[in-house]
């Protein structure tokens, strides 16, 4: 990730672009003017990224919405602000977000490396080939394919095999989906950055590998 990994500022502007992109949409606003002429050629460089929104309560965050690009279509910094107003406004398993929410809110952007096919000679050995806190997946099986971030296993504490298992019924497929013939799943790395509370201090999230 040498040749791509973002500056910590950098990161903080993209959580920072993500916040107020969806801060001007909940008041009727149009999106927040980005001068690309003092942007970094990585953030100007076509890039994969999720935006996660996380609401925060007693006992704890808990997911409010999370959309993404998997492929580098978009600029990164204009894909954060399409996947930040995807994510508040058009995640399919949440409602739209509110003024009333948006305070409680803390906001998560993920950059992706390319997706690299992780070969194998039987599905058996797959567990053995992924690093938990490392690797996201894809899984792809004809018209069924589902992606989990690499953060996602960590935070449930899954092993290879559990991870496996929720890729599988990610895509909507049974959970040992992922040993079924002609199954091709994907790896990738991602950098994480994250506000430590709602607006507050915008940290890169060091994931643990085992």
């Amino acid at each position: 990730m040498k040749d791509v990994k973002l500056t910590l500022d950098e990161g903080r502007f993209l959580v920072k672009l993500a916040r107020t992109t969806v801060y001007n949409k909940l008041l009727g606003m149009g999106p927040p003017d980005v001068e690309r002429s003092k942007l970094s050629r990585r953030l100007l460089k076509e890039r994969g990224v999720f935006t996660t929104i996380y609401k925060i309560k007693d006992s704890g965050k808990e997911l409010r919405g999370c959309i993404g690009y998997p492929m580098p279509i978009k600029p990164l910094y204009k894909a954060v602000m399409e996947t930040a107003i995807e994510s508040a406004f058009h995640d399919p398993r949440f409602p739209p977000l509110t003024l009333n929410e948006y305070p409680d809110c803390i906001f998560e952007v993920s950059v992706l490396t390319p997706l690299e096919k992780v070969e194998y000679k039987s599905p058996l050995e797959l567990p053995k080939k992924i690093v938990v806190g490392r690797d996201g997946l894809v899984l792809k099986y004809g018209p069924y394919s589902g992606l989990l971030l690499p953060q996602v296993p960590v935070e449930y504490g899954w092993s290879p095999e559990e991870y496996l298992i929720h890729l599988s019924m990610k895509a909507g497929l049974p959970p040992d989906g992922y040993l079924y013939n002609g199954v091709e799943i994907y790896r990738f790395e991602a950098q994480v950055f994250i506000e430590k509370e709602p607006d507050g201090e915008v940290v890169e999230e060091k994931l643990a590998k085992c």
